[in-house]
């Protein structure tokens, strides 16, 4: 589910967390790190079961229409092509996604839960692309999965009260919306109509992705004096207390993935830590990375430090 680059940044978030615990437990570290990777599939499951909530209140609203002391013939003739939309249908009956709901206790029970979901449907109902599909005179699969797609990515991602739920909710969810969004929609987008309810919907972790945030962690944790001698030789004009923090965890971690993993090519590394610098460190830190881990990864190569295995990965 997380791709490298998001692995990285909660890697870089525990590091960051264990150098302000001043706790030399690393053990209690990489439970913290799990942890905060674990709320953000939680938060990926919590998304995806959206859809039958909804659907719920569109039912609800149905039923009480048609129990009017007067109703009208569209009261009892209802429109459902919301209740009634085929990738909701198949949302709904998933057994991987019933069994990751189980399995993390995530679900939208509660009521504080239910009247967030109430208002984003009164919400939704009301908006112009609610309404279009709705008044359609006819709808296939392709056109309902299309709605839910475009209704999840313009609508529910940038729901307010939503965003101040997760963020009510857990400290880990701040910065995860973002890739939590994207990873639904692309789930979203792979449903067919001809898949059953045993279709798979993307999984924590990957491979061996676990155990590489896992050793990340640790290594970084056990180099990072070693790692700090070479980045200070290179930032000798630099006071070492206006360096910022963030830059040199980035490093350290940068520094230990080169020597450590050696299947990673050191150009991804380098490009990797480079961008992540320009979402979590000063405006001015990727040029300033770019140019100490240049100087370091040489070095590295230079001594014979850094060993990859396969063609190209020294690049």
């Amino acid at each position: 589910m997380l791709n490298r680059r998001h692995l990285r940044i909660k890697v870089l978030q525990a590091l960051y967390a264990f150098s302000l615990s001043k706790n030399e437990n690393t053990v209690a570290g990489e439970k913290e790190l799990l942890h905060s990777v674990n709320k953000m599939y939680d938060m990926y499951i919590y998304f995806l079961l959206i859809f039958d909530d909804l659907s719920n209140f569109a039912n609800i609203r149905i039923e009480d229409a048609k129990r009017k002391r007067i109703p009208t013939k569209e009261n009892l003739n209802p429109n459902m092509r919301f209740v009634d939309n085929k990738l909701i249908g198949q949302l709904n009956v998933n057994v991987s996604l019933k069994k990751a709901s189980e399995k993390a206790s995530t679900n939208w029970v509660g009521d504080i839960e239910q009247d967030m979901l109430k208002k984003m449907f009164i919400y939704l109902s009301g908006t112009d692309m609610f309404l279009d599909y709705m008044q359609k005179e006819s709808s296939d699969y392709k056109s309902d999965k299309n709605f839910i797609v475009q209704l999840f990515k313009k609508e529910i991602c940038n729901f307010e009260l939503m965003h101040n739920f997760f963020e009510d909710r857990s400290i880990y969810w701040q910065d995860d919306m973002d890739h939590v969004c994207s990873m639904v929609l692309k789930t979203l987008k792979s449903f067919e109509e001809n898949k059953d309810e045993f279709y798979p919907i993307s999984e924590l972790y990957k491979d061996d992705e676990k155990d590489y945030i896992i050793q990340l962690f640790h290594k970084s944790v056990k180099l990072e004096g070693e790692n700090l001698k070479m980045i200070n030789s290179y930032t000798k004009n630099w006071d070492s207390d206006r360096l910022a923090k963030m830059d040199i965890l980035l490093m350290n971690l940068a520094i230990t993935e080169a020597k450590e993993f050696s299947s990673i090519p050191l150009k991804v590394t380098l490009n990797e830590y480079i961008e992540i610098s320009k979402f979590y460190s000063t405006p001015k830190s990727n040029g300033f990375i770019n140019g100490v881990l240049d100087k370091v990864f040489l070095e590295l190569k230079n001594d014979g430090a850094i060993k990859k295995v396969g063609r190209g990965l020294m690049e």
